[in-house]
């Protein structure tokens, strides 16, 4: 399943609602930043991607926004999200940012065929050679260490920003997956709420880091 990983420059991109994650094959992690982009809206032009777009959130004048181009884990902004991927892809290559590469990029268990169209079209606009889609619950369990190829059946629950995807996973594929549009933007709605009625206390609901 995953033997495109052996050969060329490849590139493993988790595209979260909250968090972008960016692995190369041979130096593991090298990008973990805020899926945000900020906008000049009088210009329509892209100012600043991931943390440098975070840290701009309310030090700017009215006409620079900060969007998140993801929604529950699929785009809901498609030509943003193309340009933040170009923006984390030659990141992640510096000097080598002419190389086409193989990326894997995970999505959650329950987007639609157009949805799933959507991020590999994205994803080879923003400079991908080929692009392979992996779920979500799989790309969990592997990066856990679990043996997806055994007859046995292991559960993985993955919660993220947008969505929370619950699946089965026994011999190299998912048995039985549901993906729920609660996650941890929600729990962080939920505890401003509390925190504001019961305390009298005010808090932003900034970009988590993790």
């Amino acid at each position: 399943m995953l033997d495109f990983m052996s050969f060329g420059e490849n590139i493993g991109i988790d595209l979260g609602t909250a968090t972008v994650l960016v692995y190369i094959k041979g130096q593991g992690i090298v990008i973990r930043e805020p899926s945000v982009v900020a906008i000049d809206k009088d210009s329509n032009s892209i100012l600043a991607v991931g943390e440098e777009a975070r840290r701009m959130l309310g030090r700017t004048p009215g006409n620079i926004v900060a969007i998140r181009p993801l929604r529950e884990g699929v785009i809901s902004n498609y030509d943003v999200t193309e340009k933040m991927l170009q923006y984390f892809i030659e990141k992640a290559l510096g000097k080598r940012s002419f190389v086409k590469p193989t990326i894997a990029v995970c999505v959650p268990s329950s987007v639609t065929e157009v949805e799933k169209r959507a991020v590999e079209d994205a994803t080879r606009q923003a400079g991908a050679r080929r692009v392979h889609i992996i779920e979500e619950p799989i790309a969990a369990a592997i990066g856990s260490g679990i043996d997806i190829s055994r007859a046995c059946g292991s559960m993985v629950v993955d919660i993220g920003g947008g969505t929370t995807d619950i699946a089965v996973i026994s011999l190299g594929g998912t048995v039985v997956s549901y993906s729920l549009k609660i996650a941890g933007d929600n729990f962080d709605d939920a505890i401003i709420r509390y925190m504001r009625k019961n305390i009298t206390c005010l808090l932003g609901n900034g970009q988590r880091k993790n």
